[in-house]
């Protein structure tokens, strides 16, 4: 009630009512008296918790997360006590999960739409090994300009996997071109297929990466956002097309069984 929380001589009045016996006073079983304590308890869980913010300045989120990390195992914490990480660490580790499922789920529609056109289940699986090529550009570049992973980054990375894929499906494609209505052999269709295909994988590989650079660059409003998905997406681009020309020939000599 309102009128027992005005001062601790009015709450000391407040009656208790005891079990089998006659209601009492708070004063006739317990003492009160008045000291300093928190403003507020905050629960989560069920716990009681204490919460600890700060702002980041000259520095990414997931550096800064490492080393707190680092820090906060380095302390012996009593028996009963346990800490987390909240805000913006947990809600980026959320969206890293989703954006996992987010390229899987990508690579498997991908894979789908091939299987379907080239009636084949093996060619498809040929042409994938194209999106594992561009991870190694993206390292490079993320490396090379001290990008650090973040949401824009694997969306760039859902993008490749949509992408790098083109130049291996006009190699493949025009092999098995080669063999079906040419009759060549496995290794004579694959040789003539790089020599037709060459130049079209240059140039769509050239346009993509130049069509990006204003983005990767950093211009307008809003390009910090922006820039770190295009390097990523170029770097990606740029290994996957040189590697290939090279590993996709060897990938489809060795899983095709066919003369």
């Amino acid at each position: 009630q309102e009128r027992y929380r005005d001062s601790a001589r009015d709450l000391s009045q407040l009656v208790v009512a005891l079990e089998g016996r006659t209601a009492l006073p708070l004063s006739a079983v317990a003492q009160v008296v008045e000291v300093e304590g928190p403003a507020e308890i905050r629960r989560a869980d069920g716990e009681r918790t204490a919460a600890l913010t700060a702002n980041l300045e000259g520095r990414d989120l997931a550096s800064a997360a490492r080393d707190i990390e680092a820090l906060m195992d380095e302390l012996n914490l009593p028996a009963g006590f346990d800490w987390r990480l909240g805000g913006q660490q947990r809600e980026m580790q959320s969206s890293f999960a989703s954006m996992r499922l987010a390229i899987a789920l990508a690579i498997f529609l991908v894979y789908l739409v091939m299987a379907s056109q080239f009636e084949s289940l093996l060619h498809p699986f040929v042409i994938l090994f194209s999106v594992p090529l561009s991870v190694v550009g993206v390292l490079v570049v993320l490396a090379a300009f001290r990008v650090t992973v973040s949401v824009v980054v694997l969306i760039g990375v859902v993008m490749l996997a949509g992408i790098v894929v083109n130049n291996a499906i006009l190699l493949v494609d025009a092999t098995n071109r080669q063999r079906r209505k040419k009759g060549r052999p496995k290794l004579e269709a694959l040789r003539r297929a790089g020599r037709q295909r060459l130049r079209p994988i240059l140039m769509t590989t050239a346009t993509t990466v130049l069509g990006l650079l204003p983005m990767a660059i950093g211009l307008g409003q809003g390009s910090e956002l922006r820039a770190p998905m295009a390097l990523t997406v170029i770097g990606g681009l740029l290994s996957s097309t040189a590697l290939t020309l090279v590993v996709i020939p060897v990938v489809y000599a060795v899983l095709d069984r066919g003369e």
